[in-house]
């Protein structure tokens, strides 16, 4: 099975990305990943990349794509894979499904997670880290997972900890809607490359608004 998913930063897609690639068994392919391995491999794809990078530059398509399809053809892919983070924007995917029909490696699904811009962007302001164990999930906008309280002080929802930090990212709101902005421009951006795919292979379309349990069993079902 060879899948492609997308999501609005705030949807949940790292989560989901985790239920797909353990139900299928397939690697979850991350773009981030295979550039660093290429650079510290010192490949020349790597040595390419990485004087684009240490320029401040993106890294060109004609290199970020042949990166890709040597990934997905290691064998730990024979069973599939499942590729996030890519194609950001319209150009990227006309110029990776050129290069999947080359290579003769099918694109079985493509999931997208369907969530109100101004949704995600108040599920990335409200997540709040634990110390104890930053993996515990609190998020003040999110009813599942929202914080305890203990005295009229918020506190950590699974360890009562009472220390609750944000990052200073996700209270960056012009970091944010910068990268809103890409993901849903329907017309050169990420929501656009996700309309490329709906005319070319099937593309399963879960709500992103409801909890990880409902939208993890509605993704099961339109996957099976």
């Amino acid at each position: 099975m060879n899948i492609l998913i997308f999501g609005p930063n705030g949807s949940g897609k790292g989560t989901q990305g985790a239920i797909v690639q353990k139900k299928y068994g397939v690697p979850h392919i991350e773009t981030g990943v295979i550039f660093r391995q290429n650079i510290s491999r010192g490949t020349e794809l790597g040595k390419k990349a990485k004087a684009f990078i240490d320029r401040g530059e993106l890294v060109p398509d004609d290199i970020t794509i042949p990166m890709i399809l040597n990934r997905l053809k290691e064998d730990d892919c024979k069973k599939g894979w499942l590729l996030d983070g890519f194609p950001r924007n319209l150009a990227q995917a006309q110029e990776l499904w050129k290069a999947l029909e080359k290579a003769k490696m099918k694109l079985d699904y493509v999931i997208e997670i369907d969530l109100a811009r101004e949704i995600a962007k108040k599920r990335i302001m409200g997540r709040r880290l634990c110390k104890t164990d930053n993996n515990h999930p609190n998020n003040i906008y999110i009813d599942a997972i929202k914080p305890a309280e203990k005295n009229g002080k918020m506190v950590c929802r699974v360890c009562a900890c009472e220390e609750l930090t944000a990052r200073a990212d996700d209270q960056d709101e012009a970091a944010i809607d910068k990268r809103h902005n890409i993901y849903y421009d329907a017309k050169t951006g990420t929501v656009a490359a996700v309309n490329f795919f709906k005319a070319r292979t099937k593309v399963v379309t879960v709500d992103g608004s409801t909890g990880v349990k409902e939208v993890s069993e509605e993704l099961m079902k339109k996957l099976t």
